[in-house]
């Protein structure tokens, strides 16, 4: 969420100030790549699916321990996916009816996501997910490689040739756009892979071995995916290849497994503390980033200090844009106003 609200302007402003390979570098990575390959702007939102995934586990056993029944974890399962959908659709008009929101936006993406993916998680143990996880990558792949799609024959990935393209473009919704129903299925199998990593985090065994067994998982999908890609190139908009999913997910697992030792078997915490106030209310940040105008707040308050900051101009601006958000987060913090779906 960080990146998100605004700290990816904050290091890209960085290139601005002192322009060298390393901060060029990082500018690029906090760009979208525009079709084929993986940038680090391109594992954000996958990540927000792997990690609800991780959580699943933890939150539905803990409903059930306290004697939940099926029928009440549906409703909530099926309430929290509702909210996601209609929050999603505030920022861009929640009744312009251009277009219906189910039909496009990351939150209601989520939601969908979230839905089928909590249902096969209440139905599946970790083995069952496992295979559904692996045979839906599997037949993905072969899909794309093996359906022609008119005009272009099978097996192309180019914008308009791959066979996600075609479906979104003639089927659904008239236009390439990043999140979609093409998408969802990959996004179920990433917050279904995640849960894997929960239910492996839930285990009886050391802190030490869930930590590297997450760090070799992670590192074994990077690798799987990197020989992947030159068969299913990696490709998150519209399409969400098989190979992309896998290598999202490795470094999700690698990041999960980095934080957990550090976090919670050393307990190195207080670090994060900025981290944390910004993800205790992350639907809060993300839902007001759209409709509040923190840049011109930070602007007003900021505009001397842009005057005078001589080479440093290009970073006031986006720091004070994160320093807007952080202190109002800070404040609900202290307050304990948590909103939370």
């Amino acid at each position: 969420m960080f990146w998100i609200v605004g700290g990816g302007e904050v290091f890209a402003a960085l290139a601005k100030v002192q322009p060298n390979r390393f901060t060029l570098t990082l500018r690029e990575q906090l760009k979208h790549v525009h079709w084929e390959g993986f940038h680090f702007e391109d594992l954000i939102y996958p990540l927000f699916l792997f990690i609800i995934g991780v959580v699943l586990p933890f939150s539905l056993v803990r409903r059930q321990e306290r004697s939940q029944g099926r029928g009440k974890l549906y409703l909530h399962c099926l309430a929290r996916s509702l909210l996601l959908i209609v929050l999603g659709s505030i920022p861009g008009g929640l009744l312009t009816f251009t277009r219906p929101p189910f039909l496009g936006g990351v939150l209601a993406h989520i939601g969908l996501c979230y839905f089928f993916a909590a249902l096969v998680v209440l139905h599946t143990t970790w083995r069952t997910r496992a295979g559904i996880v692996g045979g839906y990558l599997v037949c993905y792949w072969l899909a794309s490689l093996l359906i022609p799609v008119p005009g272009y024959g099978a097996g192309v990935f180019t914008e308009q040739g791959s066979l996600a393209s075609f479906i979104d473009r003639h089927f659904i919704s008239g236009d390439l756009w990043n999140e979609g129903p093409t998408s969802t299925p990959s996004g179920i199998c990433i917050i279904l892979w995640g849960s894997l990593a929960g239910h492996w985090l839930r285990s009886n065994r050391s802190g030490d071995q869930k930590a590297v067994g997450l760090a070799l998982l992670g590192l074994a999908s990077v690798i799987l995916a990197y020989l992947w890609s030159f068969s299913f190139p990696m490709i998150k908009r519209v399409v969400w290849s098989s190979s992309y999913v896998t290598y999202a997910c490795g470094w999700s697992l690698l990041l999960v497994a980095l934080f957990y030792w550090v976090i919670d078997v050393k307990g190195y915490r207080r670090w994060a503390f900025f981290f944390v106030v910004i993800g205790m209310n992350a639907i809060t940040i993300y839902l007001l980033s759209g409709i509040v105008n923190f840049d011109r707040i930070a602007k007003l308050l900021l505009q001397g200090v842009i005057d005078h900051a001589g080479v440093f101009q290009p970073l006031v601006l986006p720091l004070g844009f994160v320093g807007v958000e952080w202190l109002l987060l800070w404040f609900l913090y202290r307050h304990k106003i948590f909103f939370k779906l």
